[in-house]
């Protein structure tokens, strides 16, 4: 009874989390069947991030409920390994961990395939491992494991997916994980990870102590206005998914294309000025955003 109840605990504390995320999760205007499996999908997703990060809650349950023991569950690879391995009993088998169970009558419901979901995992195996990127095409290879897929699930779960729709979807989920990086730039140096290009960082003559200041100089404001360009022009390359469906859908998308769009106008208000914290947007500007595109002008 105990355990069951520590599972329940565990899963209410994940999809919690949700309420805090830059984008809308499952937001109250989605039909109710979407809403509940765009939260088992979020689950799953946040879950390996929490394992990649090194966030899960104390106490090491996670490990355990994943046959981990107690020796290894601070081993962050190891954790990865089982969670895959129950990821795999999703489609086949009985998982162990309470969001898998939670995740698998969504995989059957709209007939998901395994792939998006190995790819989150490898991303946040590849953050064990890999801790710079030399240049721009490999951090967007690492954007196509750690997050494309969640745009494509979410196509998937709303039965919307075409091969130009996927396209759209996953140059939006890169400008958005790109912009993600520059409002996380000195926390993602307290982890020792580094996701600004070591090109580009040398074009502009950046080196990695300055990215450790309390503030930005003149250099690491131009990078990360450089950056920021690209996640524009990415978020202005998918914006026609957002025209391509109808209905509650539409209006989600908008909501991830605005605000992608309000983070960078949030960024560039700060003067590029990110290592003092996530510059991030207000309601206001979000809606706004959203507005500007729903009517198609931008």
């Amino acid at each position: 009874m105990t355990a069951t109840i520590e599972a329940a605990d565990l899963e209410r504390a994940t999809l919690d989390k949700a309420a805090s995320e830059n984008f809308p999760v499952a937001p109250f205007f989605l039909p109710r069947a979407w809403r509940d499996d765009l939260m088992a999908v979020y689950g799953f997703a946040r879950l390996v991030d929490d394992i990649g990060d090194g966030d899960l809650a104390p106490g090491g349950a996670d490990a355990r409920l994943l046959g981990v023991s107690a020796a290894a569950a601070e081993d962050r690879l190891v954790l990865l390994d089982a969670f895959e391995a129950d990821l795999r009993r999703v489609f086949g088998g009985t998982p162990r961990h309470p969001l898998l169970r939670r995740l698998q009558p969504t995989v059957r419901r709209r007939g998901l395939t395994p792939e998006p979901f190995l790819g989150l995992i490898a991303a946040n195996r590849q953050d064990q491992l890999v801790a710079r990127y030399e240049t721009y095409d490999d951090l967007l290879a690492y954007c196509e494991l750690s997050a494309n897929p969640v745009g494509r699930l979410v196509l998937a779960v709303t039965g919307t997916a075409t091969p130009e729709r996927i396209r759209l979807s996953d140059a939006i989920c890169t400008a958005l994980q790109i912009v993600e990086h520059l409002q996380d730039v000195a926390e993602d140096l307290g982890r020792d990870r580094i996701y600004l290009p070591a090109e580009d960082m040398k074009r502009f003559h950046v080196q990695e102590a300055d990215l450790a200041a309390k503030t930005a100089g003149a250099s690491v404001r131009a990078l990360v206005a450089y950056e920021a360009q690209r996640a524009r022009d990415l978020l202005n390359e998918g914006a026609p998914l957002v025209g391509s469906v109808h209905g509650r859908l539409k209006l989600l998308l908008a909501g991830f294309v605005a605000g992608g769009r309000a983070a960078i106008r949030a960024i560039a208000a700060a003067e590029y000025d990110v290592l003092p914290g996530p510059p991030r947007p207000g309601k206001v500007q979000l809606l706004r955003e959203a507005g500007v595109i729903l009517r198609g002008e931008g």
